[in-house]
């Protein structure tokens, strides 16, 4: 996976040794000397992750910091500051400032690279749902969203903790009563049944528990439809730097070094609590008020309104980030057939089978729509052609391999699909997202005189 680091130093030569890391690793770096020349940056090349110096004369990174978090077009960003400031009130003063988190030099590489890939994940993600909300709100089908009245919501956070330290779960309980609602556990096999009901607003894991692998409960409660977007925060130890590292790995989103400081306990948990509530109001206006509007009624993907709008965004990121964008559009085999020999509620249910087939093909991401009559599409960012191909082929595979049971089990019909695909990386000039489908739909007319029941992509 591949980021944009924006790295802000006064000090040139620390910019430059960060930015040769990064590089190394294949992050793309943008470095920018002080906290004005920081927000103008971010505003503009919006990055996916700011690795932010503090003492910086001027406008310092706290200052910095919470302009960033109050502007509407950064807000989202996460924010780590690297500074040599090594006090507790420090770190406290950077999370409540709103930095996501406070790394004191020198900063094992290990680790600074596995929290930047932690957070650029959730930044990609998080960027999804804006880009959805934002089509939305384009088309007139959602509100704005108020993001301080769900800051300053009186709703108690409910926080989940798997521990088999009684005593440490009674200190944190006590940490938290003012804010939080705070249910614990020790048993794992228990704990992962609770954690998937999705009742909780964040799961701490204490990662010395030795009842189970701390891991693999952090893994599995990642891997749960219901929790893949609640917050994890771990509990380590003074050292434990390989652990951390592969918990960050595995998708916790922060942690807590023992001893545990009340105050930095509730800056880190508030950070949490509150992108969980941000992302959730996200995806709740988002299909609440969109199910009619821009889904289709018959198989529930979405439709070409949809479409027209939310391809061109997805389209203009690509262009922009320089990562790939493959569509693929889809068209049933001898449709017309069908309906003629069983029915148009026959060619109803052939449509339903086949779109759940492919809502169980793409991930979250990905755009799927009903493109009309019994042609479909597929848009898949951050996505070359050859792997769009094997997702392809993989939808043809299991289209061919299971039939569509019709009148209760009476009559089956076997259905096959063409596929053609398209990619931003043929690098052809002047590109955009209607000529993208039009070489998919080139190389679908290629797939249907080749012989139907294939994949075909478009050449460069």
């Amino acid at each position: 996976m591949t980021a944009r680091v924006l790295v802000v130093d006064d000090f040139e030569p620390n910019v430059k040794l960060l930015e040769a890391k990064l590089r190394a690793e294949y992050f793309d770096v943008i470095g920018a000397y002080s906290g004005e020349e920081a927000i103008q940056k971010a505003r503009a090349d919006q990055p996916d992750i700011i690795l932010l110096d503090v003492m910086m004369p001027g406008m310092d990174g706290f200052e910095a910091c919470r302009l960033l978090k109050k502007d509407p077009e950064t807000a989202h960003i996460p924010v780590v500051m690297v500074t040599a400031l090594d006090q507790q009130a420090d770190r406290v003063a950077g999370l409540e400032a709103g930095a996501d988190d406070f790394l004191t030099k020198p900063v094992e590489d290990v680790a600074l690279f596995a929290r930047v890939r932690s957070l650029s994940r959730l930044k990609m993600m998080t960027d999804e749902l804006r880009m959805r909300y934002a089509t939305s709100k384009g088309l007139g089908v959602v509100p704005d969203i108020d993001l301080d009245s769900m800051a300053t919501t009186d709703e108690k956070g409910r926080i989940f903790l798997i521990d088999d330290q009684p005593d440490q779960a009674e200190r944190l309980r006590g940490m938290l009563a003012d804010d939080y609602v705070l249910s614990t556990e020790a048993e794992p096999t228990v704990a992962l049944s609770r954690a998937r009901l999705g009742e909780f607003d964040l799961v701490m894991v204490n990662m010395s528990i030795e009842a189970a692998d701390p891991l693999r409960l952090c893994s599995s409660i990642r891997s749960f439809e219901e929790t893949r977007l609640t917050p994890l925060l771990a509990i380590v130890r003074q050292g434990e730097t390989r652990k951390l590292v592969r918990a960050l790995e595995l998708g916790v989103n922060d942690y807590l070094t023992r001893p545990i400081d009340q105050n930095e306990l509730i800056a880190r948990v508030s950070t949490q609590v509150r992108r969980k509530r941000y992302i959730e109001h996200l995806r709740s206006s988002f299909q609440a008020s969109l199910e009619m509007a821009v889904t289709d009624q018959l198989t529930g993907l979405y439709n070409r309104r949809y479409l027209a709008s939310h391809l061109s965004a997805m389209f203009d990121r690509a262009y922009w980030t320089g990562r790939p964008l493959s569509v693929m559009v889809l068209d049933i085999d001898h449709f017309k057939g069908i309906n003629d020999t069983y029915g148009h509620d026959a060619g109803d249910r052939v449509l339903q089978h086949f779109a759940e087939r492919i809502r169980q093909s793409v991930r979250s991401m990905d755009l799927a729509c009903r493109y009309g009559g019994e042609e479909f599409l597929i848009a898949m960012p951050d996505t070359d052609k050859h792997a769009a191909s094997l997702v392809a082929e993989r939808i043809r595979e299991d289209v061919a391999a299971q039939r569509v049971i019709l009148n209760g089990g009476r009559d089956e019909i076997g259905v096959t699909v063409s596929i053609g695909i398209a990619s931003t990386e043929d690098g052809l000039k002047e590109d955009s997202a209607q000529k993208l489908i039009k070489r998919a739909d080139e190389a679908l007319y290629q797939a249907k005189t080749g012989g139907r029941n294939r994949v075909m992509a478009s050449a460069a």
